[in-house]
């Protein structure tokens, strides 16, 4: 039996070079991949030149960590468990009620035949709004692909969620982005709608991105936090928001930021992403109060408290901005956070009770007019409705 038995024999000198070759190309191949995905044009670049020179002028860009920061101390993270009990989590945690059991129900309004003398709001799911405003459009944040990811598999858009197209939008007057984040800053929706679009605004910085799109530096506006761009009657004021920036490695090289647009006779506010604070006030007493808020409500985490609104905070936010009107934003199409899809929504509905606002829950697709009156809040959400 031990004459059967054959004898190990350690790899001889050539066997390992050849491993220690394949295992070269093999990484070699893996990072030029990588360094090949993280150069395609939707990564968009990072600022440069003019662009980085008018960042510096910033007091709230940090020279020496090369970065923005927020008017508060904002931790993106506060209990950082590590890579491997992040997976363990995605994994094992309950998926249920994550996303809905059937299509989310929208209407598909007419944007093109709209009349262009009203003043109205439609919200197109998560952050995503058509704005009329003294017959100006004014589009924020639009988000059409399937997936707010560079990649297939991941922040899949809610089935039913997304009834729009760029087809379907008129010419705009304004494409205003409070962010690069892949859910605000969508590359294959700005490409589609690139032939319609006047101008841009954005936060410092932020504007690299459409500049290495092939959009002209003459249509992008940026601006800092606290900045009034006037355009012929409206007034679009780049305002503070809680949050961070960055579409890849790069963090916080461009500016986050909301917006309040001011016309003749109303004014509205956009949050953006951002957690609570005190700038919330701030805008409020600065600016009068608003006709209509649209703030952050979903994808609060307990790890990440500073930089996404739970909703009743929201409802807090909304009083300090003293606003007519709040519309709850930033749910209704994607899952980024571990609880339910429209745990959000149900949640508002209880915090703003006594407010000093009216809370309107719209349909995706549904007009939230400024003059005159609107349908009671609805729970569309709920399956008996």
């Amino acid at each position: 039996m031990l004459s059967t038995l054959r004898v190990q024999r350690r790899p001889s000198k050539k066997q390992m070079k050849n491993i220690l070759v394949i295992l070269i190309l093999v990484i070699a191949s893996s990072v030029a991949v990588a360094v090949i995905f993280l150069n395609l044009p939707m990564f968009g670049a990072s600022p440069s030149g003019r662009r980085l020179d008018q960042i510096s002028l910033s007091p709230h860009y940090d020279q020496l960590a090369g970065q923005f920061r927020n008017l508060e101390e904002t931790p993106v993270l506060v209990n950082e468990k590590g890579f491997w009990a992040d997976l363990r989590e995605d994994l094992f945690n309950s998926k249920e009620g994550l996303t809905p059991d059937s299509p989310i129900p929208s209407v598909k309004t007419d944007l093109k035949g709209l009349d262009r003398n009203r003043n109205l709001v439609v919200w197109m799911g998560h952050s995503s709004y058509f704005i009329q405003l003294d017959g100006r459009v004014i589009l924020v944040d639009p988000i059409f692909s399937a997936y707010a990811s560079p990649v297939f598999f991941a922040n899949k858009a809610f089935p039913g969620s997304n009834p729009f197209t760029a087809r379907d939008l008129p010419e705009i007057d304004f494409l205003l982005i409070t962010h690069d984040h892949w859910d605000h800053l969508d590359y294959p929706t700005a490409m589609a709608l690139r032939p319609k679009i006047k101008n841009i605004v954005t936060g410092l910085g932020a504007g690299v991105h459409f500049s290495g799109w092939g959009f002209p530096d003459s249509m992008i506006h940026e601006a800092d936090w606290n900045t009034t761009l006037p355009f012929d009657g409206l007034k679009i004021h780049i305002l503070p928001a809680r949050h961070f920036s960055g579409r890849s490695w790069w963090n916080n090289k461009t500016l986050w930021v909301a917006f309040a647009l001011e016309g003749k006779d109303h004014r509205i506010f956009l949050s953006g992403d951002s957690g609570y604070g005190s700038h919330f006030a701030n805008i409020g007493e600065a600016l009068g109060g608003f006709d209509l808020v649209s703030l952050d409500t979903g994808q609060y985490d307990a790890d990440w408290p500073y930089v996404h609104m739970t909703p009743e905070e929201a409802a807090q936010a909304a009083d300090d901005l003293k606003a007519r009107i709040l519309v709850p934003g930033h749910v209704g199409k994607f899952a980024m956070a571990n609880h339910r899809w429209d745990e959000p929504l149900d949640r508002i509905l209880s915090s703003a009770q006594g407010k000093n606002f009216q809370l309107l829950t719209p349909r995706i697709g549904e007009p939230v007019y400024l003059d005159g009156e609107n349908p009671a809040c609805t729970t569309w959400w709920r399956p008996q409705e």
